[in-house]
């Protein structure tokens, strides 16, 4: 946050509204139960090319990714503040490739690419670009890869960010990584297939070895996954929110959190 940025809030949080504000939104932190808080929290990012139509007409579609980039920062805080271990962030998704022109498309990952240094650059992360990273530009995935090994030793919480990212391809990807590891063990396919277990495929995602996500936020008013962790997010709680993602207030993050907590999980049962 610049010191421009941080004074505005400064003055806004003095304004009758913002002190009332900041009174809920510290009641809601102090109510949270930290032992009912969810490990793995994953977030789909939604509503960006609408809060850029509704709040920036005339402008560039950029002005909403930037809008929801600067979004995702305060979020990873927020989620550090109340020590989640794990989150998750899909900011794009393969279909936006066949979706999105190139002219849209190429000021977004330049977004993400920015995005995802800035998050490594804090030294507090670990950082882990997550998807399809061959459908991105070559410099981009090298540089998404370098952000990942520049972090990979870091003691903090860990955030995936989803990018090229399509749970269908996950699983795809998965299988072939499966199905090339056996191969150069020798292993043959009648045999595999009646050795094959869930952990073998769940040993190949993009997300192995992570927990899977307790909690997944969707905002912008819309109720479905689109795809998004199909395997991972078998037992997963849902919450949506109704507000487009820049909008998106740490009071309804923390109201996530406060519904997640009052659940109770069944996983399946």
């Amino acid at each position: 946050m610049t010191r421009r940025e941080w004074l505005h809030e400064t003055i806004d949080r003095l304004h009758p509204a913002g002190l009332l504000y900041s009174t809920y939104e510290a009641r809601l932190l102090s109510e949270l139960d930290r032992d009912r808080l969810p490990h793995h929290v994953a977030v789909l990012a939604d509503g960006n090319r609408r809060w850029a139509r509704m709040n920036a007409p005339g402008q560039a579609l950029v002005a909403g990714y930037q809008a929801g980039a600067d979004k995702l920062r305060e979020f990873v805080g927020w989620c550090d503040e109340v020590g989640i271990q794990v989150v998750t962030l899909w900011v794009l998704s393969t279909d936006n490739f066949s979706r999105s022109t190139t002219e849209e498309l190429g000021p977004l990952l330049a977004v993400i690419d920015h995005l995802v240094t800035d998050l490594a650059s804090q030294r507090r992360w670990v950082v882990q670009a997550v998807g399809d990273l061959d459908l991105l530009p070559p410099e981009m995935a090298a540089s998404l890869r370098r952000a990942h090994a520049s972090t990979a030793g870091i003691d903090g919480m860990h955030i995936n960010v989803a990018v090229a990212y399509g749970g269908r391809h996950e699983l795809r990807d998965a299988v072939r990584s499966l199905l090339r590891q056996e191969a150069e063990r020798g292993t043959d396919l009648r045999t595999l297939s009646q050795t094959l277990e869930i952990e073998d495929i769940a040993g190949h995602l993009y997300t192995k070895g992570q927990p899977d996500p307790d909690l997944i936020i969707r905002t912008s008013g819309e109720q479905r996954m689109s795809g998004f962790l199909i395997w991972q997010s078998v037992h997963s709680e849902f919450y949506f929110c109704e507000a487009l993602w820049p909008d998106f207030r740490k009071v309804d993050f923390l109201r996530a959190l406060r519904a997640f907590s009052q659940r109770e999980r069944r996983f399946g049962s």
